[in-house]
């Protein structure tokens, strides 16, 4: 969750809570017209978002709202996130749902986002404690809140799964995008009158690990489908053991499968090392991608010219609570594994935005005895962190199918598997 695409990183440390929505100008003399001026749509600060959210009078249902759009986030193969855009336009529901047409939104009786709208209003003609804005009208309310709903702003709920479902409101910080690991936060506390109260803290992700913490930061993967999304989206692609499959490749003269059996290439599982990003920045996003050649037969260099590469092109979310661990994938790398390839290419980055380039490299082939390469461009950004590429022969693979691997600071088993 670092910096989306072309990310917006900006150092947020500040303690102005609103964005300026509205002002007054002078009254303009009897024969002066007024000037025309134009309000500018200021994206609010990390800082305020979550000095607004300490300000709530939170109650269970609306921690359960929160728990309920991050756990199916989680359930998506996406961070534990709530996005700004979700809370706004479908409560309670995770990054992914708007894809999945069978998936039936959830109903709140006062939902997170009519808490902040009354909060807000209640403000109206006053000025803020913390930094002095004034809301003069409702209409600068709306405006406001459709600021925060087209914005990548997000809450994130690092170790959510180890929620109880208690009534305490989680500590409240926000991602200081400057490398630390350690920021200031709110706890909140109820009063006897009903109103709340909060107290400056120090937040670190020890704290986090224990504590119900969420974090005000940005999101970057709710534009790329997950693993976990294709497999519910495309349920024909997945045999009955889980494995993301492309369609069944045509196949071409010469090749008979029911006497040869198809090879596949699958990546069985992936373990992450370590994290590379500061923990308020939420999950690691990697992006595995290889190239091949598909149902390779030729057998003259005239027929080479007919083949292309494929690229297998997919992202993994590994949660900061799964470094170490094995996460199970069952992806399709390479469909149709004949003996005429030689290698793929293979690399694995880790998400950090950026200008887009790509590695240009080259996938082997046989015929004949000889070997050809095939042109493959692997597409990743500038400031992403290049965890493993190079190249991947045929005899490596068959010699250690099943077999965990290390590239860099992640772990992964590749499988030949064979069927008829």
């Amino acid at each position: 969750m670092k910096k989306f695409s072309d990310r917006l990183v900006a150092a947020a440390l500040c303690s102005a809570f609103f964005a300026v929505c509205g002002c007054i100008d002078p009254i303009p003399a009897a024969n002066e017209k007024e000037p025309e001026t134009e309000k500018t749509e200021t994206v609010p600060s990390l800082a305020e978002i979550a000095a607004l959210l300490a300000e709530l009078p939170f109650e269970k249902e609306h921690i359960a709202e929160v728990h309920d759009a991050v756990s199916a986030s989680s359930a998506n193969g996406y961070d534990e996130e709530y996005t700004m855009a979700n809370l706004f336009s479908v409560p309670g529901s995770g990054v992914g749902d708007e894809h999945l047409p069978t998936k039936t939104p959830s109903t709140y009786r006062n939902p997170v986002s009519e808490l902040i709208r009354e909060h807000l209003l209640s403000k109206a003609g006053t000025r803020s404690a913390v930094g002095n804005t004034v809301f003069e009208s409702e209409e600068d309310v709306s405006g406001y809140m459709d600021i925060l709903a087209s914005s990548d702003i997000q809450v994130y709920w690092p170790f959510s799964e180890n929620w109880t479902g208690g009534n305490d409101i989680p500590v409240i910080t926000f991602d200081p995008e400057d490398e630390s690991t350690t920021n200031i936060g709110y706890r909140i506390r109820r009063n006897p009158d009903g109103t709340v109260q909060a107290d400056t803290v120090i937040v670190d992700e020890k704290m986090a690990e224990t504590t119900p913490v969420w974090v005000v930061n940005r999101n970057t993967d709710d534009g790329y489908f997950s693993l976990d999304m294709i497999r519910q989206l495309y349920p024909d692609r997945v045999d009955g053991g889980g494995i993301v499959v492309n369609p069944v490749p045509t196949m071409r003269s010469g090749y008979s499968s029911s006497t040869e059996k198809v090879k596949t290439l699958v990546l069985k599982d992936f373990v992450m090392k370590r994290n590379y990003d500061p923990w308020f920045a939420g999950a690691s996003e990697f992006f595995v991608k290889c190239g091949s050649v598909e149902n390779f037969t030729a057998s003259t260099e005239a027929e080479l010219q007919l083949y292309s590469p494929s690229i297998t092109d997919f992202m993994i979310v590994v949660k900061r609570s799964q470094v170490g661990k094995p996460q199970p994938f069952n992806a399709v790398l390479v469909s149709d594994w004949t003996g005429q390839v030689d290698n793929c290419a293979f690399m694995i980055i880790e998400d950090d935005g950026g200008k887009r380039t790509s590695w240009k490299c080259t996938a082997l082939v046989r015929i004949a005895s000889k070997s050809y390469g095939i042109e493959v461009e692997l597409p990743f950004n500038t400031r992403d962190d290049i965890v493993w590429r190079g190249s991947l022969s045929s005899r490596y693979l068959e010699a250690h199918s099943g077999e965990q691997q290390h590239f860099g600071d992640v772990d992964v088993t590749f499988e030949i598997e064979e069927s008829m």
